[in-house]
């Protein structure tokens, strides 16, 4: 009873997605302070049957200290996508205090629900922690973008926060955990964070779950080891090559991605490329049942029938 009553102290946002004269429609919506939605009266074409919302924050990012909680239901057969106007800024902390920003969804039967926001961006000193949590059934359908950038370039910061962590967990409506993942970037424990992540300037993740999705599963599979293919077999293309102690050539690719799947029928999915990982001592995100792929996301805007209107 009394985590229902801080929950609900906490919460600052909630939308419900049912289908009303068989479309998908907004019959919740609430939001406050430091929250609020924007919900377009009209995305794409008229045949696209989408629920499209924009999250903003009041101040253009996330205050230390604060603490947010949002919940979305997304009933069967409906669709609904929750992005983002601009990167969520987190400003730097002030003491230990630590930002927390938490998301909470129920996915019905052949319902898709994307979360395709713009990138992170902690500021210097900044402590951020996030969570979210899907409930689905056996044919729901899911996308999650979740990645952040090492900083604000202009100002000179570079992986120069104290602490990121991302937690994403799917859940069957049994209980059952499909999807466990944490990436953690700490300063204390790690220490550099720059030097870890080496000249790198974004951890990204994209996760798709369903039916609906598989066609752009295997276009992205398809694209992301005909991408590592190339850079691996023509090392020339490489941003640079340096001997390492045992004398061979270590090839540094612009860009570093890998496939792997999850389920019941792939308790623990291979990663691709592993061996690759391991060769140039590459760490950080580590992941169990994880699917787990960088790619460029704008693609899926148009998967979904969507417009990206609404910019700043």
């Amino acid at each position: 009873m009394g985590n229902e009553q801080e929950d609900k102290e906490m919460e600052m946002g909630s939308i419900v997605v049912e289908k009303v004269g068989g479309r998908s429609s907004v019959v919740h919506c609430f939001s406050r302070y430091p929250v609020k939605f924007i919900i377009p009266k009209k995305v794409g074409s008229s045949r696209t049957d989408v629920v499209w919302v924009y999250a903003l924050n009041y101040g253009g990012g996330i205050v230390s200290g604060d603490q947010i909680l949002c919940k979305f239901s997304v009933g069967d057969c409906c669709t609904m996508v929750l992005t983002t106007q601009g990167s969520t800024k987190v400003y730097k902390s002030v003491g230990s205090k630590c930002s927390k920003q938490l998301l909470e969804a129920r996915v019905g039967s052949n319902a898709l629900l994307a979360i395709i926001p713009d990138p992170v961006t902690c500021f210097s000193t900044a402590r951020y922690y996030q969570k979210q949590v899907f409930n689905v059934s056996s044919n729901s359908n899911l996308v999650i973008v979740d990645w952040i950038t090492s900083g604000r370039h202009e100002s000179g910061e570079k992986w120069d926060f104290d602490l990121y962590r991302s937690i994403n967990n799917i859940f069957l409506e049994d209980g059952e955990p499909l999807f466990l993942d944490t990436m953690s970037l700490e300063k204390e424990k790690i220490g550099c964070i720059h030097e870890l992540v080496q000249d790198y300037q974004v951890i990204a993740m994209i996760l798709l779950l369903g039916p609906k999705l598989q066609f752009v599963q295997n276009l992205v599979q398809d694209k992301v080891k005909g991408i590592m293919s190339e850079q691996l077999q023509h090392p020339s293309g490489a941003l640079s090559h340096k001997r390492n102690e045992a004398g061979y050539f270590i090839s540094k690719p612009s860009l570093m991605a890998s496939c792997s799947v999850f389920g019941t029928k792939n308790q623990f999915g291979h990663i691709w490329l592993e061996s690759f990982y391991k060769s140039i001592e590459t760490r950080g995100r580590k992941t169990r049942n994880a699917n787990f792929m960088i790619s460029a996301h704008s693609n899926l805007y148009k998967v979904l029938g969507g417009q990206r209107g609404a910019q700043k």
